[in-house]
């Protein structure tokens, strides 16, 4: 029978090899003599800041003793929470995401735990721990996954959020599988989680899901913003949940995301209809200085797509219109900058306008577009990226069929690596196909770059899907 070591084994020998008193130990690890001394003879447990300290006493590396006290103090034991909470936390803290996962598996046979685990869950969350977090939220999601409870929910809500990231074959599997939970979650929190949803949704090109989320938004909304007002008069709404954006603006996102949905689908008259609905806010009753900032934003938006759709009916005569627009636009975000010069290089290509002169005097601003912030944003963190490999794969097709090879060839490889980087298959074979249409006009460097990259990329994809052939 195998006999786990224990801490006070590890200690106890630690002392005779170093001939070390418990007093004089004491001292050095900042403990006093009798709990050393309860420590050693077995009477005592031990806390995390008590391991940290004899770990660090005895020269050794943070959370070495880790792994022993989750064997010592946690399983095979009745779970103690006030012993386990900041053992979670310093785990979270040294990023030993195992120990975390082994305390989970530990402790979560017993419903009980679910609360406390999900509150230091959103405790971490907020930290911006998310790897320890998602750990907590799936162990909590599956112990409570035939309790259709809303914390279960809300777990698979912040699941879904925290591995959204650059693989949109990820993203959209995450997405699938959250959607389903959307109706158990309270119904303010519903209307963030369907935006998000129709944004990761929008970046993967999935017209059909943001039409349905939108709509769903929308109508969820409308309820929402009707009972805000019909209760505007009844006291103690202290305790009432918030939305992170003004309810009437879900209502108005609906409409910009039906607009996006149209503009994809070539309805551009349509797009058109559902702009000048959420340019209209005047039957907003808030006056607040937030209300005035997203109606003023919206307004923005409205004003800005209206040039596109009507750019991109055919009206080119609105081209220089529209450039002084994105021109004197504020640069507070530069990711909206983005989005309209995307629309200009679009509208070149659609309708063989020449437009070298406009991107000149973007020059500087292009040269940014691939350094993408960091937000928690789900429109920045996923239909910005969608943008970047887009204007990429836009520009790089402006100047191949223009002659300028060497230009072309830059954009459409960085589009490339963009659209591997964040899986989008659509993308990456049409960069394949255009640079196959002019690769007689590469240079030796450019096509060695490119079949390189395209092997790595064959390689790295054998490597994670195990499909290797050996010839004999």
């Amino acid at each position: 029978m195998k006999v786990t070591p224990t801490i006070r084994a590890e200690l106890e020998q630690y002392l005779k090899q170093e001939g070390l008193s418990m007093m004089e130990f004491g001292h050095i690890a900042g403990m006093n003599r009798g709990i050393v001394s309860s420590i050693v003879s077995g009477n005592k447990s031990m806390s995390v800041n008590q391991i940290d300290r004899i770990t660090e006493a005895m020269g050794l590396p943070e959370g070495h003793f880790y792994v022993l006290f989750i064997e010592n103090y946690i399983i095979d034991h009745p779970p103690n929470m006030r012993r386990i909470e900041p053992f979670l936390f310093r785990c979270a803290e040294l990023d030993k995401l195992d120990a975390i996962r082994r305390v989970v598996g530990a402790i979560m046979d017993n419903l009980l735990y679910s609360p406390k685990l999900f509150e230091i869950a959103e405790e971490l969350l907020a930290q911006g721990r998310h790897a320890a977090a998602l750990l907590l939220y799936e162990g909590v999601a599956e112990a409570e996954k035939y309790q259709h409870s809303e914390r279960l929910a809300v777990c698979q809500y912040r699941i879904f959020t925290i591995q959204i990231g650059d693989d949109q074959s990820r993203n959209h599997k995450a997405a699938i599988l959250f959607e389903p939970y959307v109706e158990r979650l309270d119904d303010l929190e519903q209307l963030d989680a369907l935006k998000d949803l129709a944004n990761v949704y929008r970046s993967l090109r999935k017209w059909d899901k943001v039409e349905e989320m939108a709509r769903q938004m929308r109508g969820k909304a409308e309820v929402q913003y009707s009972i805000k007002h019909q209760q505007k008069n009844r006291k103690n709404r202290e305790h009432e949940k918030e939305t992170r954006n003004p309810l009437f603006g879900y209502i108005a996102y609906a409409d910009l995301l039906c607009a996006s949905v149209c503009e994809a689908q070539g309805d551009y008259q349509q797009a058109l209809q559902y702009t000048y609905a959420y340019a209209d806010l005047d039957w907003v009753k808030e006056d607040d200085e937030d209300t005035k900032h997203w109606v003023n934003l919206f307004s923005q938006w409205a004003v800005g797509n209206t040039y596109v759709y009507k750019l991109l009916s055919g009206e080119i005569s609105l081209l220089n219109d529209y450039v002084e627009y994105i021109a004197t636009t504020s640069a507070a975000n530069e990711n909206e900058k983005l989005s309209k010069l995307l629309n200009v290089i679009i509208a070149a290509n659609q309708f063989s306008i020449d437009v070298d002169n406009i991107l000149k005097r973007f020059e500087t601003l292009i040269a940014t577009f691939s350094q993408q912030p960091s937000s928690d944003d789900m429109y920045t963190r996923q239909v910005i990226p969608d943008y970047i490999a887009w204007f990429g794969y836009e520009l790089g097709f402006y100047y191949l069929y223009r002659g300028k090879y060497i230009d072309g060839f830059k954009y459409l490889m960085n589009a490339m690596v963009k659209s591997h980087i964040i899986n989008n298959e659509t993308y990456f074979i049409n960069c394949m196909g255009l640079f196959v249409r002019f690769q007689a006009h590469a240079v030796p460097e450019t096509k060695a770059e490119y079949f390189n990259f395209i092997e790595r990329v064959w390689e790295n994809n054998v490597q994670k899907n195990g499909i290797f052939s050996h010839r004999g």
